[in-house]
């Protein structure tokens, strides 16, 4: 195993809660009352729908605010990573991730790990650092072990997300992932928005059963799979590794989609989305330097 590089869940599509448009020569982040599940190619009009999203869809007969789900680990901090992140806004790599105690930070002497008082009290981050997660579930049968990764900076939902995971698990016996659950697109006003919605992400019981129901289902899942020699344990365990293999998570290619939809030089972040100009000179500079002969 490479030294340095964290090995992640691997991801098959991303689940959003908006998109990033252009207008007047600008790229902007555009907030939106509804999930869309995308693949992973990015074309000029913006991320190709993943065909899961026409689907489900249809079966929600218009707007797309609930999905069905489930968990890859009974271990909620390795469904949700969740951090302090702060983002160089000129090469766009990640220069330091915190937790409220301690981060991880690259200097001159390489990666160092030092206190970590949090982004209101940070002077190293001038503001600019924020809660970044990044939630990966499975949709459908089709992979058992591919995600979809849905990143966030809302306090909202990350608060939301971690609580209900350890809910469920407590209330399953650790059998978190074998509950049937669905993402639930749920919207709010506060002073902050100005009493316009927000909207944030949170986890519940598949519809049509009651928690109860989804313990009795969970309990049985788990039986089949042990007895299938399926290892539950052994998986959390292999993820685990692989996160701790690597001091930041994103890979280089994926920071500058990243820094544009969510860490613009302005910001709500109460919101998963917020309609703030973002300058398009970001995107042309990285691409540049991946791609130095196609921009000369």
């Amino acid at each position: 195993m490479l030294k340095g590089l964290s090995i992640t869940p691997p991801v098959v599509g991303r689940i959003s809660i908006g998109r990033v448009v252009e207008k007047n020569g600008k790229r902007l982040p555009q907030k939106d009352d509804q999930f869309t599940i995308t693949s992973q190619i990015q074309m000029g009009e913006g991320w190709v729908l993943h065909p899961l999203d026409e689907r489900l869809r249809k079966e929600a007969g218009g707007k797309l605010r609930e999905i069905p789900i489930r968990l890859l680990f009974n271990d909620p901090a390795l469904n949700l990573r969740a951090a302090y992140s702060l983002f160089d806004r000129e090469t766009g790599r990640p220069v330091c991730v915190g937790n409220g105690e301690t981060c991880r930070r690259t200097t001159k002497a390489g990666t160092e790990v030092l206190p970590c008082p949090g982004p209101d009290a940070c002077a190293f981050s001038k503001g600019a650092c924020k809660p970044y997660a990044r939630f990966n579930v499975v949709i459908g049968d089709d992979d058992a072990l591919g995600s979809f990764v849905l990143r966030t900076t809302s306090y909202n939902t990350i608060r939301t997300l971690a609580a209900r995971m350890e809910y469920f698990r407590a209330a399953s016996g650790n059998l978190l992932a074998c509950m049937p659950l669905e993402l639930k697109l749920r919207g709010k006003s506060t002073t902050m928005s100005f009493h316009t919605p927000i909207y944030y992400v949170d986890l519940v019981v598949r519809e049509g059963k009651s928690l109860e129901e989804a313990v009795a289902h969970a309990k049985e899942l788990g039986v089949q799979r042990k007895a299938a020699g399926f290892d539950q344990a052994a998986l959390d365990e292999a993820a685990r590794k692989g996160f701790a293999n690597g001091a930041f998570e994103e890979l280089e290619e994926d920071v500058p989609a990243v820094v544009e939809e969510f860490f613009p030089e302005a910001g709500n972040s109460d919101s998963d989305h917020a309609a703030i100009p973002e300058p398009a000179s970001l995107r042309d500079r990285l691409e540049a330097k991946v791609h130095p002969a196609a921009n000369s």
